[in-house]
Order: C-alpha cells, then structure tokens, then sequence
C-alpha cells in the first residue's frame, strides 16, 4: 500500500478541486487501495514495514476507553488462565481443519484471537478469519463483532500492515462493519505517523459504508491537519459539511484540528467561521486557538484583552488558570516587533510567566494530545478468576470471557 505506486496514483486521486470533488477524490484513494490489496498483497507484510513512520510518534488520539487495550490484555490473560492443553495444540488443530477445508466456528475463532501473542499467531489468526466470512459471509454475527478485537491484537502488535491491509481487502467486505474497527485502524496510522494512509483509510471506511462517529471526525480531521496540503483542507472541510447537513454531532476536538488547518492555510475567514461553531470555546486549546486567530487577523487589542483576562481571572486556587503556548505568544511577539503595542504585549506576556501561565507545549501538542477516559477497575476479572464462573450468567468463566 505503500509503495510509490500506490502513493503517486493515491495523491493523484487528491488532485481535483472543490470539496464534494475532494470528498470522490477520497474515495478514489479508497478504491485504489483495495485493488492493491488482495491476499497475496500481505505475504511478508509483517516484515516489511511499509507503515513505519519518520519518528515513531507516540501520540494518538483515542482514548483507552475507545481502544480498550488494557482490558483486551487483561481478558487475554484471564483466558489463557481458563484454557485447558497448550496454546500451540490448538493452533494445531485449528491449522489442520483449515487444511480440510473444515467449517470453522464462532467460538474457535473468539478463542484464537484471545490466544495470539506473535505476528505468526496472527498469520493464523487472519486466515481463520477469511475462512470464517467465507463461510459466514451472508450470515449476521449477532452482537458480537469480531473487528475491534482483530484491530486491538495489531494494535498490541504494532503490525500497521496487516491491520490495514485486512480492513480494506474487498473479499471481507463486510467483517468489518463497525467505525471502531477503522477508528482504531486510523489512529494507529496516525501514531506512526503514516498520514497520507491514514487518510486513505479514511476514504475506504466512507466507500464501505461504514458511518463516521465522533472520534472517526477526531482522526479525520487531525490527519488532514497533519498533511496541512490545499487537497487535505478540502477535504476536511468537505467531511465537515457532509457531517453536519447529516445532523451528526461534531466534537469540539474535531472543530479545534479544522480550526487549526485553516490558519495553517491561511484563511482566517473560514477559521472564524469554524471556531464560532464550537459550543463550549473554555478549554486550553480554544483560548490558544481564539488568541492565534485575532492575532493574524491583526486584531492585537482583542488578543491582548484575552491574556489580560486570563492573568487577572480571579478563578479559585483549585481549578487550573489559563495557560497560553510558548509558540502562540511568540508569534504575538512578533507581530508587535517595532510597533505601538510592543511595550504592552511584553508586559502582559512577563506577568503571565511569572504566574506560570505560559507553556512550552507547542499548538500541536496541544491538538494531538491524547483524551483521558474514564477507567473501569480491573480487580473483576482477578475476582472472577478465582471463582472460575461469571456470578452475573453463572456459566463457566471462559465461556463469559468470550462472549463479553
């Protein structure tokens, strides 16, 4: 997927103009992308490293609530408690049904995905799974899906590769059916740093069908800030349109990146727009955002007012003062050089630091910051593991584990 082929015909497809243009442009990608990715396309994959990003970026944008994956872990070991014989026989055994040609069921294929711990479980683990939709294709898995739990293993196993080249092969259409599957996908690429084929799994999860939640926005239009490129501005702008004459609820986060893109590309018109759509504008990044946007439309008075404000809020001393980045102040800095409001910017920025209110975390720290999520606690499954069977259904433990 990352080979110069499929880049130069990706970006290709990025070419054209106009946001709904941008938006079939996207789905141009999209297309592409699955034609290079049939089955034979992933042999090595696991060892090629196409995905590796130009500094390995460990930021990412969902939190543990929507990727889940110390609870996967944990679940994991719970199960590998419960399972009788060793991991290897299994794998064994379901190897040989393969070879036969063997139906494949449910809960066979629920407990391989909790027993793989290596890139080679997960060679075994993802022809399981084309067995299993071969055979399973027009038939409704209930409310069980086997996507997130797939995307989590990658994502444990750092193989960007294989979790991308499965999501959009054509012959599983419809395996993965749900937007966590792909939010995960996404957010992986995003850590990497691979920007331009998170933005073409972007595409594949709009022409699959699959519908776009709060945090498919998030990453959406934080990849599209990332590439910061007249094509990605489109398109963001073109996703924003399409979300909100749907009536999807767009998140505040998601509103920041666009609003950040914007500046990036120079239409301060269109930065306000964006900005005077966000619902609630109290949090840090909002206020780092409004002063940034008065200052490069020249309003100085209004972005000197701002930090004032915020120097002389008389908030109590338990909840966190304003605080303002390095690279948002400099640039007022800047524009104030030699002119008649330089005195006074200094002494405001001065007093700010003094009252620790200016720091050294950059605008798209701030962006890319990853959300805190609200933890469940984790003595359940130690609890349950002592007991050996789920006290809410009273079945065995395994079969709750699974079936959870």
């Amino acid at each position: 997927m990352c080979s110069e082929t499929a880049i130069s015909a990706a970006r290709a497809c990025l070419v054209q103009s106009g946001d709904n243009m941008a938006l079939r442009g996207l789905s141009c990608c999209a297309r592409f992308v699955l034609h290079h990715h049939g089955r034979a396309v992933f042999r090595g994959a696991v060892q090629s490293g196409c995905f590796k990003g130009r500094g390995g970026a460990k930021r990412h944008l969902l939190s543990e609530d929507v990727v889940k994956l110390q609870d996967f872990q944990q679940r994991k070991l719970a199960v590998a408690h419960q399972v009788s014989g060793s991991k290897s026989h299994y794998f064994d055994t379901l190897n040989q049904k393969m070879e036969r040609n063997e139906l494949i069921l449910k809960d066979e294929l629920k407990l391989l995905l909790h027993l793989c711990h290596t890139p080679e479980d997960m060679v075994t683990a993802r022809n399981a799974i084309y067995r299993y939709h071969e055979e399973n294709r027009n038939v409704a898995f209930g409310d069980f899906r086997f996507g997130p739990l797939f995307m989590r293993l990658c994502y444990e196993l750092g193989l960007e590769d294989m979790a991308v080249s499965t999501l959009t092969d054509r012959t599983l259409k419809g395996f993965f059916s749900d937007g966590t599957s792909f939010n995960i996908a996404i957010d992986m690429l995003f850590t990497k740093e691979c920007y331009e084929g998170a933005l073409e799994v972007v595409g594949d999860m709009k022409s699959q069908g699959v519908p776009f939640n709060k945090d498919t926005f998030t990453l959406a239009f934080a990849t599209c800030y990332k590439l910061n490129t007249p094509k990605s501005y489109h398109i963001c702008l073109a996703l924003m349109e399409e979300g909100q004459t749907k009536g999807i609820l767009i998140p505040r986060h998601a509103y920041c990146c666009a609003v950040a893109l914007a500046l990036k590309q120079n239409d301060t018109e269109r930065a306000q727009s964006i900005y005077s759509q966000i619902m609630s504008i109290d949090s840090r990044l909002c206020q780092n955002l409004r002063v940034l946007m008065l200052v490069k439309t020249g309003s100085i008075k209004d972005a000197v007012e701002a930090l004032t404000t915020a120097l002389l809020s008389k908030s109590s001393v338990f909840v966190r003062k304003p605080e303002f980045s390095q690279e948002v102040v400099d640039v007022l800095r800047e524009r104030t050089s030699d002119g008649p409001w330089e005195l006074q910017v200094e002494q405001v920025v001065r007093r700010l630091q003094q009252a620790g209110q200016v720091t050294a975390q950059s605008l798209d720290d701030l962006l890319c910051q990853t959300p805190s999520g609200k933890r469940r606690p984790l003595g359940i499954l130690e609890e349950g593991r002592k007991r050996g069977h789920s006290r809410r259904t009273m079945r065995p433990l395994l079969s709750t584990l699974l079936s959870e």
